[in-house]
C-alpha cells in the first residue's frame, strides 16, 4: 500500500520541502522553506489541523509513517494532540469539537497582520467564518471559507 496516497496533500508537501531542503548545507540563517526565485518569501505552514472521529489512529499512523512524536492533548488547541512540523510549526489531531463539525484538514498560513491578511481575502471573495480569537500561549487564528475550502490564517 503506497501510504504518501493516504497522506494529506499539505502534509505532504511540507514534508517534501523539508526533505528537499534538509541538506548538510541547512544551517541556523537558512530558512526552512526557501522561495523559489522570483518570489518574495514562502508560505509557512503555521498549524496544520486535522479534525478527525479517529484521533489515535491518525495520530498512530502519523507516527509510524512519519517518525513522529505526538504530545498530550492541548486544551487551548481543542484538545489537538500535537507534533511539530519542520520549520517551527505544528500538526495538530484532534477529534469534532460539536455534532456538527464535519472532519477536515485545514492549513493555517503565518501572517504578520492577521486584520490585513483577513481583509485581502475577503476583497478576493473569501468569507471570514471565524473571526480573530486569541489562544493564550498560541496566538492568534481567524478561517475563512473560499472556493468550498476553509484557509486558516495565524499570527504569533
Amino acid at each position: 500500500m503506497n501510504l504518501r496516497a493516504l497522506l494529506p496533500l499539505p502534509l505532504l508537501l511540507s514534508a517534501t520541502l523539508t526533505a528537499c531542503h534538509a541538506g548538510p548545507e541547512a544551517s541556523a540563517e537558512t530558512p526552512p522553506f526557501p522561495s523559489p526565485p522570483g518570489v518574495e518569501h514562502a508560505m509557512p505552514v503555521r498549524y496544520l489541523e486535522i479534525v478527525t472521529p479517529d484521533v489515535p489512529g491518525v495520530c498512530a499512523a502519523y507516527a509510524a509513517s512519519l517518525d513522529v512524536t505526538f504530545g498530550e492533548p492541548d486544551a487551548g488547541l481543542g484538545q489537538a494532540r500535537t507534533a511539530p512540523l519542520p520549520g517551527g510549526g505544528l500538526l495538530g489531531v484532534r477529534a469534532p469539537m460539536h455534532e456538527s463539525e464535519q472532519p477536515v484538514v485545514r492549513p493555517y498560513w503565518l501572517v504578520t497582520d492577521i486584520e490585513a491578511a483577513l481583509a485581502a481575502a475577503e476583497q478576493a471573495g473569501a468569507e471570514v467564518i471565524h473571526p480573530p480569537l486569541l489562544i493564550p500561549g498560541h496566538g492568534t487564528f481567524a478561517i475563512t471559507l473560499h472556493g468550498g475550502i476553509q484557509h486558516g490564517y495565524w499570527q504569533d
